[in-house]
């Protein structure tokens, strides 16, 4: 079995079960700005974690069944941020690289999403970036090979979806921790998400 095939499998495990993110310490909540409260579970808060340190310093690992996007910040320890993810007829698996990044991004509805929620035909030609956009504050876009994926990880109107697979394939954070991490990450920096 290949690197890959083994760490997909292991996705399938509970997560205090994937030796990739075992935890050494106990996890430490990181709020950031003064006593900050989303309408999310205390779980999804930004929390620093201790991690396996031959993780890739900077790279951005996603645990979609478990709702976690972690960021790599040095040898063993991780900001872990909690994340809505595709449905599961829609959700991205695979290595990407964050190819492009965008403050208040546009948006245009691809034409299968119109085709899942004609609510979205009026988008059809696309809707300016702002609080009203559905990609929220920020958004990273991923490619590989080069090539859109059209998978984004983004800010969200929605918060109360973090923790929920209700996206069409995208990763949706809260938009204080997409700007966190959009502040963090480089273009070029490697995502896997599982």
């Amino acid at each position: 079995m290949d690197r890959r095939a083994f760490l997909l499998s292991l996705a399938a495990l509970p997560f205090a079960s994937l030796p990739a993110f075992a935890a050494t310490e106990p996890a430490q909540s990181v709020e950031t700005g003064p006593a900050k409260r989303w309408p999310i579970g205390s779980q999804y808060y930004p929390t620093k974690v201790a991690v396996k340190p031959d993780l890739p310093v900077g790279s951005i690992i996603i645990v979609s069944d478990k709702f976690f996007l972690y960021h790599i910040i040095a040898p063993g320890v991780a900001m872990r941020y909690g994340v809505a993810v595709g449905k599961a007829e829609l959700t991205f698996r695979g290595k990407a690289t964050v190819a492009r990044k965008v403050k208040w991004p546009s948006w245009t509805p691809t034409p299968e999403m119109i085709e899942r929620n004609p609510a979205y035909k009026k988008y059809a030609d696309g809707m300016k970036g702002g609080p009203e956009n559905p990609l929220g504050a920020r958004a990273m876009y991923l490619y590989q090979n080069g090539h859109d994926t059209a998978i984004r990880i983004h800010g969200t109107t929605e918060p109360r979806s973090i923790g929920h697979a209700v996206s069409n394939g995208c990763i949706r954070m809260v938009n204080d921790h997409v700007i966190e991490l959009f502040n963090s990450v480089p273009v070029g920096t490697q995502v896997t998400v599982y």
